[in-house]
C-alpha cells in the first residue's frame, strides 16, 4: 500500500510546486523512467526466494535435531540455530572460512555430487574436549590433528548425517555417506569456483564456547530436486491413494515369492587336523538326539520343530510344533 500524505505534507508539496522549487513535469518524468537494477553476473542468484525459504525451514529442523543429538553426546548445554541462508559463488565461500578448519565432506546419495559441513575449530575442539572427559574448553590447534582426534571427530560428525537425513525426509529420502574429513579449504575443490552454492550458517554454543557451523549446498547437486523446494509443489502434492486391487496384487506377488526352508539334522565340531583326515566311510557324530525334534529354519530364521521321515520314497520332515517368540529369544 502506498504511503498516505498528511495534510501538512500535501500543503508543503503544493507550495513548493507553486513557488517553482519543484517541477511537476520533472516528477512525472522520474516516474516514467525505467528503474535500473544492478546485476552481478559473477554472483548469479540461481535459487528463488521461495526455495531459499524452504531450505531455511529444512535446516531450522536440522538445527533442532542437532541440538538434541549433541546435547546427548556431549552431556552439556548446547544451542544451535539458523542465523542466515545466503547464495554466493563457491570461491567466495571458501575465502570466507578460516584457513584451517574442520571440513566434513559427504555424498547425499541418491543425489550426484558432494555436500560440505564446515565446523569452526573452536566448536570442534570444544566437542572433542567434552568427549574426552574435559569441561568443553576450546584449543585451536587444528593444523596438528592427530589420527585419534581425526577418528573421534569423524565418528561424531558421521552420526549427524542421520539428523540431516531426517530433516530432508519431507523432500527426498537421502542416504548420506561421510566421504572425508579435511582441514585445509584450499585442498578441497567440490565444484567450480563460480558455481552458486547456498550456505546455511548455524550459530552454535557448546557450554561456554561459541562458533559457527556452515552447510554448503551446491546448486548443481540440488538442481534435480529444486522443484520440490517450491511451496506450490507442497500445496499441490496429493497423498497417493492405492488403486482398487493393488493390495490384492501385492499379496499375490508376496505369496508367490520363493522361500528357502532348511532342516538341521544336527551339528558337530572337529579340529582342522581331524577335518583334513576325513575319508570315505568315516562317521561324523552329531549333537542331535534321535528322540528330539529337528529344527526347521525359514529364510534363515528358526521357525518350526519337525520329525524326519519319508514321503513317496523321498526324505521329508513333518512339522510338529511352532517355535514361539519367547522360546526363539532364548
Amino acid at each position: 500500500m502506498a504511503d498516505v500524505l498528511s495534510q501538512g505534507e500535501i500543503d508543503a508539496l503544493l507550495s513548493a510546486i507553486s513557488t517553482g522549487e519543484m517541477d511537476a513535469d520533472e516528477l512525472k518524468k522520474e516516474e516514467t523512467e525505467k528503474k535500473v537494477k544492478v546485476y552481478d553476473f559473477k554472483r548469479a542468484l540461481r535459487f528463488s526466494k521461495d526455495q531459499i525459504r524452504s531450505l531455511s525451514r529444512i535446516h531450522e529442523n536440522f538445527a533442532r535435531l542437532l541440538t538434541t543429538y549433541f546435547s546427548a553426546q556431549l552431556r552439556t548445554y548446547v544451542q544451535i540455530s539458523v542465523t542466515s541462508v545466503d547464495q554466493l559463488p563457491y570461491e567466495e565461500f571458501i575465502r570466507s572460512i578460516p584457513k584451517m578448519t574442520i571440513l566434513n565432506v559427504f555424498e547425499p546419495y541418491p543425489l550426484d555430487g558432494r555436500l560440505l559441513m564446515e565446523v569452526n575449530p573452536n566448536i570442534a575442539y570444544a566437542m572433542l574436549d567434552r568427549l574426552l572427559g574435559g569441561k568443553g574448553v576450546s584449543i585451536n590447534k587444528v593444523e596438528n590433528l592427530t589420527e585419534i582426534e581425526t577418528r573421534i571427530m569423524s565418528q561424531l560428525f558421521q552420526r549427524t548425517l542421520d539428523s540431516f537425513q531426517e530433516a530432508w525426509s519431507s523432500v527426498i529420502e537421502l542416504d548420506p555417506i561421510m566421504e572425508d574429513i579435511e582441514v585445509n579449504p584450499q585442498f578441497l575443490q567440490m565444484v567450480s569456483p563460480n558455481e552458486t552454492v547456498v550456505v546455511i550458517s548455524l550459530s552454535t554454543t557448546i557450554a561456554e564456547t561459541s562458533g559457527m557451523i556452515n552447510i554448503c549446498l551446491p546448486h548443481v547437486v540440488l538442481e534435480e530436486i529444486l522443484p520440490k523446494l517450491s511451496i506450490h509443489y507442497w500445496m499441490q502434492e496429493k497423498k497417493k491413494q492405492r488403486g482398487e486391487g493393488e493390495l490384492q496384487a501385492i499379496e499375490h506377488k508376496v505369496r508367490q515369492a520363493p522361500l528357502l526352508i532348511q532342516t538341521e539334522l544336527g551339528r558337530s565340531e572337529m579340529s582342522i587336523q581331524e577335518f583334513l583326515h576325513l575319508a570315505k566311510g568315516d562317521v561324523i557324530e552329531l549333537n542331535q538326539s534321535i528322540h528330539k525334534p529337528l529344527l526347521v529354519k525359514v529364510g534363515g530364521e528358526r521357525k518350526y520343530y519337525a520329525q524326519p521321515g519319508k514321503m513317496k520314497n523321498k526324505i521329508a520332515v513333518q512339522v510338529t510344533d511352532l517355535i514361539e517368540e519367547a522360546e526363539y529369544d532364548e
